[in-house]
């Protein structure tokens, strides 16, 4: 994947650790800092003010019960492309046509495209709803920073593998949170080992905008839809993605 210039060796940061650990073996540089405590309220604003300038980007680091940090990830930089290199609806059209007529219905067989961006907004930029959905998770993750051009590209920076049984390349589904930060104002807040959390500054605010919205969930993400019934699109846009701010992506 193409890379800015690393500046975290060069960073002053609190106590933490400059991962390089990968599923290969060492990595040639720093492929995040992430700290030794939990992230207090404040941290990921605090981190983007610092790093951004700098070409870095934060995130939260959800170790899960076990509190197993990205070491433990099996994180593959080395297999991983360049999110600009994909087209988003391509992605979605693929993954669609492969899983939609089995798991939801023969009346789902052709890809209904991509959906508009919603008229409306949160009264937040969209950093500032992120800092907030992050403080509302501090405590329970770590503040990392990681070298990446914009926030939907984070997963692709670090070569994060947790939609692996989905994509095998996660750089492809940064196109598609790059289109949904251009439609949508999302912004990646916390990964965890196979799970992903962003905020959304630009929710659909309709049942028709929400229910479009799902078509592109279940591509990028089949197992939300599926994991618990009832099962179906209609269900999950109107539960899931009318008027709500974060959503959250769990791959089996």
């Amino acid at each position: 994947m193409a890379t800015l210039p690393n500046q975290l060796p060069r960073l002053e940061l609190p106590a933490g650790t400059l991962l390089t650990t990968t599923a290969d073996g060492p990595w040639h540089e720093p492929l995040l800092w992430y700290a030794d405590e939990p992230a207090q309220p404040g941290d990921w604003a605090r981190l983007r003010a610092t790093g951004r300038p700098l070409g870095l980007l934060p995130v939260l680091l959800d170790g899960g019960p076990r509190d197993e940090g990205p070491q433990h990830w099996e994180l593959s930089p080395a297999d991983t492309s360049y999110p600009g290199d994909h087209d988003a609806e391509d992605v979605l059209a693929e993954a669609w046509e492969a899983y939609a007529c089995d798991e939801l219905g023969s009346e789902h067989a052709e890809w209904p495209g991509l959906a508009p961006a919603p008229a409306g907004s949160t009264p937040e930029t969209p950093d500032e709803l992120a800092a907030g959905i992050a403080d509302m998770i501090a405590g329970t993750a770590r503040p990392a920073l990681v070298p990446a051009r914009r926030s939907a590209d984070i997963p692709a920076a670090i070569g994060w593998s947790g939609p692996l049984n989905h994509e095998n390349d996660v750089a492809r589904l940064c196109a598609v949170l790059r289109s949904w930060e251009d439609r949508y104002d999302i912004r990646v807040v916390a990964l965890g080992f196979d799970t992903m959390k962003v905020s959304v500054g630009r929710p659909p605010t309709t049942g028709p905008e929400a229910y479009a919205l799902a078509a592109e969930h279940f591509a990028f993400c089949p197992d939300n839809i599926d994991r618990e019934p009832p099962h179906g699109l209609r269900v999950y846009a109107e539960t899931h993605l009318l008027g709500q701010e974060v959503w959250t992506f769990w791959w089996d």
